[in-house]
């Protein structure tokens, strides 16, 4: 992390590390912070922290939990939904890398694996079988994330996840989606006018569809390149989060959302090396069935897309 980004981030908290508790101080906020940062970006025990920082165990808990606690309070001033004014370079974005037009956001699931919880573990098992919770993004063309939603069990298929989320409201709100804008998603998702997903391969595709599906593909592909970014860049995400309390996983996973934005704010990147983005092509069941108008809206603004879209090398 750069300096100029470290400094932001502790002018933004610092005083919520500062307090004096039982007319004794903490620990000075700038230890604090650089303590925290280093709990996300590796996969360190604390035992190997409170050697590395020098302080007890309980220090280096309670440090981390007030970070998490300040920039969880933070995460809608980081964290939100494209205003009218950005949503136009948001569609060029997207145009300029594939030429899919008016999208103003990728969506895709990610899992977070973790222990095995005491409670009902069989719930966190996911179809890789490992205990996870579930992080849902959308992320606009420079890998931002305008929306987060992280807690669900990894049992659950992202469809129900979205039925979950706001963005199940977010979807049937023109303010949402000025000018029949529209976010992209694979299989995973259910066709809508203002959320696009591929055609489904079913050995008859046309041309026209056959490029639809691959600048679609092109284009969503910046939201598994976010979740490589996120993960390569607070490395606890990227095997299993070393967290044993359940409830707070989510709140761990939102603060370094909260990072991952405010490190791009600052253009303060890194490179990603051996991260595997894995794209989730296959055709999956549908969970929900849309009414028939909205879906015969959807399917004629697809083709339409298909249709008028260049030509690429599939």
């Amino acid at each position: 992390m750069k300096p100029l980004t470290f400094e932001f981030i502790l002018n933004q908290i610092g005083e919520q590390l500062c307090r004096t508790t039982n007319g004794n101080d903490m620990i000075a906020a700038e230890k604090q912070l650089l303590l925290s940062l280093w709990r996300f970006a590796t996969p360190d025990s604390y035992r190997s922290i409170i050697h590395r920082f020098n302080v007890a165990k309980d220090t280096a808990i309670n440090s981390v939990r007030r970070l998490v606690k300040a920039l969880c309070m933070l995460s809608p001033r980081f964290i939100k939904w494209p205003t009218e004014n950005k949503i136009q370079e948001i569609i060029c974005g997207f145009f300029n890398t594939s030429g899919f037009p008016d999208t103003i956001g990728a969506i895709d699931g990610t899992h977070i694996n973790i222990p095995a919880p005491a409670i009902n573990p069989e719930a966190y098992v996911n179809r890789k079988g490992r205990h996870s919770i579930q992080l849902q993004a959308v992320c606009d063309h420079t890998r931002y994330f305008t929306h987060i939603y992280v807690g669900n069990v990894g049992s659950v298929h992202d469809a129900r996840v979205f039925r979950l989320s706001s963005l199940q409201d977010y979807i049937n709100d023109p303010i949402k989606f000025p000018n029949n804008t529209h976010i992209i998603g694979d299989a995973a998702y259910t066709l809508h006018k203002h959320l696009l997903v591929p055609y489904s391969d079913n050995g008859h595709l046309t041309q026209c569809q056959k490029n639809y599906n691959f600048c679609h593909s092109s284009t969503r592909m910046v939201i598994e390149r976010a979740f490589g970014l996120l993960k390569e860049r607070w490395r606890s995400l990227l095997h299993v989060l070393a967290v044993n309390r359940v409830d707070l996983v989510p709140y761990y996973v939102l603060t370094c959302c909260v990072l991952h934005n405010i490190c791009l704010l600052h253009k303060d990147e890194i490179e990603i090396q051996d991260i595997v983005i894995e794209l989730q092509e296959a055709e999956v069941q549908r969970a929900r069935i849309i009414e028939n108008n909205d879906r015969n809206v959807a399917i004629a603004k697809r083709n339409n897309i298909s249709v008028n879209l260049p030509v690429r090398n599939v």
